[in-house]
């Protein structure tokens, strides 16, 4: 029987490499496609998948988000985050969200082939150097995430972003404020919240369940 693979990418030209290449792959299939977050949420209770290959940077509902929902209905079916952003806070995120693993894009074929076939057999695809980087990300934080702290509501918004990976730069864009204020604003997250860097906080909002 073979692996029934959910492949989730808003680029269709990577959708269609990667068929390319399973589609040679006697024990391989691609069940379904998705083209973002939200749609690979639905194809994964109607199809069921042994396996989901998902990019994070997505329209409409990034893939870590859709990871968590995905992961609330189906706790033991393998994802795997592929991705062209070796991105400290992605990466804590798909720890803390239970990703299987966390591959990039310029990875060869092969390599991407047997990290499906391995989170198939329910092996974890993390490498040691990756889980270090994000062990202090992942150790409790002075203050947990079930005690209230009272940030502003300016503050959340920031949060949000930052826990989505957003630079300072993007995050001011977004929200149409200055590269300073973001700044004053991410310092005073930090220190509310106990955490030493972005990631931790990152980190605490997934478990807070504001991202």
């Amino acid at each position: 029987m073979s692996i029934r693979i959910l492949l989730v990418d808003d680029h269709q030209v990577v959708r269609d490499g990667l068929k390319g290449v399973i589609i040679h792959e006697k024990d391989l299939s691609i069940v379904a496609e998705a083209s973002h977050g939200a749609e690979a949420v639905e194809l994964a209770k109607k199809h069921r998948p042994d396996v989901v290959v998902m990019d994070i940077r997505m329209p409409r509902m990034d893939g870590l988000t859709a990871l968590g929902h995905i992961k609330l209905d189906q706790p033991n079916l393998p994802i795997l985050m592929l991705t062209g952003y070796e991105n400290p806070t992605y990466m804590a995120r798909a720890v803390a969200l239970g990703a299987c693993g966390y591959l990039l894009k310029s990875l060869s074929n092969r390599e991407i082939v047997v990290a499906i076939r391995r989170s198939a057999n329910g092996e974890s695809i993390w490498k040691r150097d990756e889980l270090r980087k994000v062990t202090g990300a992942l150790s409790t934080p002075r203050i947990s995430a079930d005690v209230e702290v009272p940030l502003t509501h300016r503050e959340s918004e920031v949060l949000r972003q930052l826990a989505l990976g957003l630079t300072n730069k993007e995050i001011a864009q977004a929200l149409k404020i200055s590269y300073e204020t973001v700044k004053e604003h991410v310092q005073h997250i930090l220190r509310k919240v106990g955490v030493s860097d972005r990631t931790q906080a990152a980190v605490w909002a997934v478990r807070r369940g504001l991202v």
